[in-house]
């Protein structure tokens, strides 16, 4: 017991002073090209956080997260035209993205398995085709589309946009860590594992399928909100786009589906391929495609989950993980 408490107080003070590390990076002068690489990490971490807790640990294979980041986006956008602060656009956007989630819940929990995710994948492209054909508030229409500046992003800094990430960033894996030593986290699971033996045992799996959803809707919302005033514009085909649907499951199954620091390393290895790719942007989808089967045939468990096979049970990769209690029965 004294040892797990030692080694657990080891972990929080380490990553104290790594979140403070990174805290400080802006005003230590760090070269701009860190601050855009933690910046994505960052955005792709919550994305990723997100849909681990829906398809890995309640077994929603949700494909329509791309339609809670371009909400938050448009969100983001209509408060700066009216002249609002931006971080009142970034909380506004990520309830309107939970507010849609509530709304399609009803219908996408009707359907399980791959027709849950058939279902889930037609919501952002028919919210793509809805906003190519709205004006834009305050702007001039410019051909087909309903795309333009989210006005006063210039004024904010770079530093600004990365500690904004940060914060969402950091604040994913609070909520996944207090989600999955709850017993929200246990009931997911069994859910996961066996929706109708849940049910029967007294497990009201609506509500706590509904939740799951709208918190993994809220906190994508803010990381797309953020994401936004980053990039200083928005439209329609890129808001909605299924790169935002690659980019998180990459992230997701590359570091370890189920895995609760999975997403931790995918992030990494999704920023490194995203720089990498970019000089093939035409052939991007199709290589990130081809590296997700992969990775799913060779290691289905992703990275973390092969090392966890490979390991010895003393190596320091076992010592530095703390899982939920429900994962390690040994830990109570």
């Amino acid at each position: 017991m004294g040892i797990t408490i030692s080694r657990n107080r080891a972990i929080l003070i380490s990553a104290i002073v790594v979140i403070v590390v990174l805290a400080f990076l802006p005003i230590m002068n760090a070269p701009q090209t860190w601050i855009l690489y933690l910046f994505l990490f960052f955005t792709y971490l919550t994305l990723a956080n997100m849909w681990n807790l829906l398809a890995g640990y309640c077994g929603l294979i949700s494909l329509c997260q791309a339609a809670f980041i371009g909400l938050a986006g448009y969100t983001l956008a209509i408060f700066a035209w009216v002249g609002l602060p931006f971080y009142l656009g970034v909380v506004a956007g990520a309830f309107v993205a939970a507010v849609f989630a509530v709304l399609i819940s009803i219908p996408v929990f009707r359907l399980r398995g791959i027709y849950f995710a058939i279902g889930t994948i037609v919501l952002p492209e028919i919210l793509r085709i809805l906003f190519l054909m709205w004006r834009p508030v305050g702007g001039v229409l410019y051909g087909k589309g309903a795309g333009y500046p989210v006005k006063g992003a210039t004024s904010i800094s770079a530093s600004e946009t990365y500690w904004m990430a940060l914060i969402i960033g950091i604040g994913s894996i609070i909520v996944m860590r207090y989600i999955l030593r709850s017993n929200l986290g246990l009931a997911l699971a069994t859910i996961r594992d066996n929706e109708d033996t849940a049910a029967t045992s007294g497990i009201n799996v609506f509500k706590l399928k509904l939740y799951s959803f709208v918190i993994s809707a809220f906190v994508t919302g803010l990381a797309g909100a953020a994401f936004y005033i980053s990039q200083g514009y928005i439209e329609p085909t890129s808001a909605f786009s299924v790169n935002w649907t690659m980019t998180l499951m990459l992230a997701t199954v590359i570091g370890g589906i189920s895995i609760e620091h999975g997403p931790i390393v995918g992030s990494v290895v999704v920023v490194i391929l995203h720089f990498l790719l970019a000089r093939y942007s035409g052939f991007s989808m199709l290589i990130q495609g081809i590296i997700l089967i992969f990775i799913m045939l060779m290691a289905p468990n992703g990275i973390l989950g092969a090392l966890r096979k490979t390991l010895p049970s003393w190596s320091l990769f076992t010592i530095l993980q703390v899982s939920p209690k429900w994962q390690m029965p040994r830990n109570r």
